[in-house]
């Protein structure tokens, strides 16, 4: 899910706000668009990996939206957008960023490719335990001719070598705070504390 590659689902009841946001967003990434509620949750499907959710709109809020969004389990990075203020109420939404409106292009760009990078480094990770859980029980289960004689071995061996380094790039991109939060996030998913 690089920058080019990723999709963005723009969520916005204001038409002229929903226009220059995808504007703004169209050059570096794939952008779909609902002005309600129920709209972007018909338009929320496996290749959005970031949402930006307008919290106050008609017959279905952005609240709403966010709880069908987790309801899901889509595997997607979520921003709320919105001129509405934070409050203690946050504590329990479960969303990855938050912008107060009004909002500049640049903060907007910013916002959807670190949550774009984070989406990356979360799934590199999640490639990168299954891959290593496999070369573990491999390694329990065979001996070292067996494992220096597989293909199949070494072919893991390899996709192993590419997604720690593909996940070494990726981190690059984070700042310490991101990298703190998907440690955490590594951790729920997983039931195990990586340090």
């Amino acid at each position: 899910m690089g920058g080019d590659d990723a999709t963005v689902l723009l969520v916005e009841d204001e038409e002229a706000l929903l226009t220059i946001y995808s504007r703004w967003l169209s050059p570096q990434f794939d952008v779909k668009t609902a002005s309600r509620g129920s709209e972007a949750l018909d338009r929320l499907d496996e290749t959005v990996d970031v949402v930006l959710l307008d919290r106050l709109m008609p017959e279905m809020t952005g609240d709403e939206v966010l709880s069908g969004i987790q309801s899901r389990a889509a595997d997607c990075r979520v921003a709320m957008v919105t001129a509405v203020e934070p409050d203690f109420d946050i504590i329990q939404m479960g969303f990855d960023e938050y912008l107060t409106k009004p909002i500049e292009r640049e903060t907007l760009l910013d916002t959807v490719t670190e949550l774009v990078e984070r989406g990356n480094v979360a799934e590199l990770s999640r490639q990168l335990y299954a891959l290593t859980r496999k070369q573990s029980l491999l390694q329990s289960s065979k001996s070292e001719s067996e494992l220096a004689n597989s293909e199949e071995y070494d072919s893991l061996t390899r996709q192993i070598q590419q997604v720690r380094a593909d996940l070494d790039d990726s981190l690059d991109e984070v700042d310490d705070a991101d990298l703190v939060a998907m440690v955490r996030e590594l951790e729920e998913e997983t039931g195990e504390d990586p340090r």
